[in-house]
Parts: structure tokens; C-alpha cells; sequence
């Protein structure tokens, strides 16, 4: 440990931290734990301006547990870094809150959608000291683009209802944190996508589960106003976008009769911006991640029927549209893996950092794969491991 230096990006508010906890008997403030990686001690000038110091790690915790954390992935230092949130800001009541959504950074500040707390909380991207928050109902995705952040939201409570009403998207001024508007789409919408002037929604409808919806909302950013409806596959999730502006969305079926499947969206013709499915893929994609021409992808299907998961690993090239391989761990390893939660990769170097929610009750494990797929290390995380963003200097 002689040789390794000052924990510099995060640990300078421990001692605030601890000033707080004195003043606070009656709370507990789980300690940070930090974690040695077997992974090379680098200054932070070496780093290359496209090349991430870090990665946060947002754990979603069981619904009514209150038990979302935040962990670090320090590439300066090689540390893993537990439970950073509750440290850092001792003084906020129930610490980061209920159910984990999404995490996200924009400019130098860190976003966390907090969903059954009904927040997106805002913290200062270096240190993970809060800012303040965002009030949203049933919150559940984010992205950004010329200063606003938009907000994917269920609106109404959480809870299976055939009535359920629809969702919205709520635009943020990030300077000052207000919403500033908003818009009516689909049925409990989930991830959303910005690409040019417009946000493409993915609804779901799982609320009024078995009469899911099917659409992909389009937003016009300008008026803020829905201006189309994109008839596409039941229960839809996923959405991404890719370098050729093309959207690829995720559909989770029904469980039963109708099985997951990866849609493509692009335009109609070239004169026209309105867009329409072009291609349905046979493709269990519980989540993804594109680098290039590569879709990166695991399948975790749940069948009502057999009671069991289905568990599937893959990369489909999105330009010749054809599964290019039908796994990305090499070394054997993914069968270490019981339940696949989350997936990024490095864009630098391209590693893969796979997440294992386990048993949904106890720690979960974040894998590290290199580009040819084979392992480098494992560590053990938060509850449920799901939502990952690189940090830049």
C-alpha cells in the first residue's frame, strides 16, 4: 500500500463525512469500502481526454428496501468503491432512496433516477456530493442534448392497473434543475433516445399487463409536443441509437406466447424524417450496448410456462444485420453468471463489464472482460447491480 497514492477524485469529503456522523448518533452511515483491482496505478494526466478515469455503478436495490447505492470503479488508482453515496452526503434523509433507474453524466454533473423515490437526484460528478434533485413521478430514464435533460416517467403509482394512465417525458433546465415542460406519450414508457430534433420514447405499458403497449412515441423537441406513434412490438423497453441514425429497440414479449425481439427503425426515404420498423430480429435483447457496427447483447427470457429463465449471450452486426457471434465471454466464464443485469463497455479500450444481480437480495458481482472476451477480475457490489457511466477527466 506504500506505493500507491491519495485516493484523490473522491476522498477529500470522508472528513465532512465523519464531521456529520458525529453530529448524528442515531443514524448509521454504512462506511465506503474500498477494494484493491488487479489493475496498473496511473496518474490522471496519463489518461488520453476520450479515455475514462472511472465508472459509477448504480445498484437499483429491492422496491420498498430503500436500498439503492451508488459504487466507483477507480481506473486512477485501481480501487472499487462501495457505497459512496451514503458517505458522502450523510446529512440527506434515507440516503439515495428506493429502486435505482438510471445513471448518467452531463457535463460535470451526476444524475441517479431514482424511481419509487420519485427523483432524479443530482450530484457533483467528481465527488458524488449532492447538488440537489429533481421531482418526478415514477421516474425512469434520462438523456440529454443542449442543455435540458429529458425524463422518461410512469406517472401514476407504482402498480399493475388495466386503467393505468399514460406516461409523460419531463424537460430539465440542468443549469437550474427546473422543469421547465412536458409531454403525454405512451403507456409506461421506459428508455428514450434523442436523435436530431426529435426524442423517440419506448413504451411499454407494463402496468396494464396482459394489454401491453407497442408503440415508440416521437417527440418533437421544439414544441414538445407528440407527433407520431410507431407501431412496433409488445412491451417494448430498450431503445439506442446508432452512427448510422438509425434506432434499434428491445420488445420483452408477453412471457408466454410472444417472444423478446430486436426491432430496427430508419427512415422511410431520404426526403422524409418520419421513421418505420424495417427489420424484426429474432433476438432475446434484455439489454444492449452498440460500439461500431456491434451490438453487444444479453437475453434473460422469462417463460410463465416453464417458470425458468432462458439466459443468452450474443453480437449482432448491425450492418450486414446478422449475429456475428453467439457469445462475447470466450474463457467459459458466463456460466459464473446467474442473472445478467447490466452491460457497458469501455469505449477506449474495450472492455466489457458485465453485472450479476444473483439472487436480487444480496450483493450482486460486476465481471470485467477484455475485448477478446476473457476475463481480468470480478468484485462484489451493491444489490443489484444494473446502470453503469464512464467518468472523464
Amino acid at each position: 500500500m506504500k506505493g500507491r497514492r491519495i485516493f484523490t477524485v473522491l476522498l477529500y469529503p470522508l472528513l465532512a463525512g465523519g464531521l456529520f456522523c458525529a453530529c448524528r448518533k442515531p443514524e448509521i452511515v454504512v462506511p465506503t469500502e474500498y477494494e484493491l483491482l488487479p489493475i496498473p496505478v496511473r496518474s490522471e494526466a496519463s489518461f488520453a481526454p476520450d479515455e475514462p478515469i472511472g465508472m459509477y455503478l448504480l445498484n437499483e436495490g429491492n422496491m420498498g428496501s430503500n436500498k439503492a447505492s451508488i459504487d466507483y470503479v477507480d481506473f486512477v488508482n485501481g480501487y472499487y468503491v462501495r457505497n459512496l453515496y451514503a458517505e458522502r452526503n450523510p446529512y440527506v434523509i434515507k440516503e439515495l432512496g428506493d429502486v435505482g433507474n438510471d445513471i448518467q453524466i452531463y457535463g460535470s454533473k451526476l444524475y441517479a433516477v431514482i424511481n419509487c423515490s420519485h427523483k432524479v437526484e443530482v450530484m457533483d460528478a467528481r465527488t458524488c456530493v449532492r447538488i440537489g434533485q429533481i421531482d418526478i413521478p415514477n421516474c425512469r430514464y434520462i438523456r440529454f442534448s443542449r442543455g435540458k435533460a429529458y425524463v422518461s416517467a410512469y406517472v401514476g403509482p407504482v402498480s399493475i392497473d388495466p386503467n393505468a394512465q399514460l406516461g409523460a417525458v419531463f424537460e430539465v433546465d440542468t443549469a437550474t434543475l427546473a422543469v421547465t415542460r412536458q409531454v403525454s406519450v405512451g403507456y409506461q414508457p421506459d428508455e428514450l433516445e434523442i436523435l436530431g430534433e426529435y426524442i423517440y420514447v419506448a413504451n411499454s405499458g407494463g402496468y396494464r399487463v396482459p394489454a401491453y403497449d407497442s408503440t415508440v412515441s416521437v417527440v418533437e423537441r421544439y414544441g414538445m409536443k407528440q407527433v407520431q406513434k410507431i407501431p412496433v412490438g409488445i412491451n417494448l423497453h430498450r431503445v439506442r441509437k446508432d452512427r448510422h441514425d438509425r434506432l434499434w429497440v428491445g420488445s420483452r414479449g408477453d412471457h408466454g406466447q410472444i417472444a423478446p425481439a430486436l426491432h430496427l427503425l430508419e427512415r422511410k426515404n431520404s426526403t422524409t424524417k418520419e421513421m418505420a420498423v424495417s427489420g424484426t430480429f429474432d433476438i432475446p435483447c434484455t439489454e444492449f450496448v452498440i460500439m461500431g457496427d456491434s451490438l453487444y447483447f444479453y437475453g434473460v427470457s422469462w417463460n410463465n410456462q416453464t417458470e425458468s429463465n432462458h439466459v443468452s449471450y450474443g453480437i449482432f452486426n448491425i450492418a450486414s444485420k446478422t449475429l456475428s457471434a453467439s457469445g462475447f465471454i470466450t474463457d467459459g466464464t458466463e456460466k459464473d453468471i446467474r442473472i445478467p443485469y447490466g452491460i457497458a463497455i469501455n469505449p477506449y479500450n474495450g472492455d466489457i463489464f458485465v453485472t450479476d444481480a444473483k439472487n436480487y437480495v444480496s450483493s450482486g458481482v460486476l465481471h470485467c472482460y477484455g475485448k477478446n472476451g476473457r476475463k481480468k477480475w470480478s468484485v462484489r457490489t451493491g444489490d443489484i447491480p444494473a446502470h453503469m457511466t464512464f467518468l472523464y477527466k
